[in-house]
C-alpha cells in the first residue's frame, strides 16, 4: 500500500476516535445533569426558629425557604408565626445573586436583625437573626 493511503486511513480512524469520544463525555454530562435534576432542587437557606416564647414554631424547628418567602401571622404567609405581636404580612425575604434580602412590610412592631430595628430593606447573612413579633429565627445554609 503506498504511503498516502495509510495516512488518510489513519487520519479517518482518529478523526472516528475524536467523535467518538466527544459524543461519550457529551452523553456523561447530560446524565450528570438529570441525575442531579431528580434529586430534586437544593435550598436556598433555611429560618431555624431559636426562640419562640408561645411555643408555636417550635424552637429548633427549620423552615426551607424559596427565592421569595413571606413571614407573618396569616395562613397564605411561606412561614406562619402564631404571635400576637407579628403582622398578618409581617416580612418578606429575598434571594437576590447570592444575598438574602429581608423587608419589613409595614408591620406594626417591627421586624430586626441582630437586635437593630430594620428600616426598608437589608441584607441578612447566613447567622444573622431575625426578630418577627416575639419569635427569633437564625438563616442557615440550606441542605444540598
Amino acid at each position: 500500500m503506498d504511503g498516502y493511503v495509510i495516512t488518510v486511513w489513519f487520519v479517518r480512524i482518529l478523526f472516528l476516535a475524536l467523535l467518538y469520544l466527544f459524543l461519550w463525555a457529551v452523553a456523561r454530562v447530560l446524565l450528570r445533569d438529570l441525575r442531579a435534576a431528580s434529586r430534586g432542587p437544593a435550598e436556598l437557606g433555611r429560618l431555624v426558629v431559636v426562640a419562640s416564647p408561645r411555643g408555636e414554631p417550635q424552637p429548633g424547628y427549620a423552615f426551607p425557604l424559596d427565592a421569595v418567602t413571606t413571614v407573618g401571622r396569616d395562613v397564605n404567609n411561606g412561614i406562619v408565626v402564631d404571635d400576637p405581636f407579628a403582622s398578618s404580612e409581617h416580612a418578606v425575604l429575598t434571594y437576590r445573586g447570592r444575598t438574602w434580602y429581608v423587608e419589613d412590610l409595614g408591620s406594626t412592631n417591627g421586624t430586626f436583625v441582630n437586635g437593630v430595628q430594620l428600616s426598608g430593606i437589608g441584607p441578612l447573612g447566613f447567622g444573622d437573626e431575625l426578630q418577627v413579633g416575639e419569635v427569633r429565627f437564625r438563616l442557615d445554609r440550606g441542605r444540598e
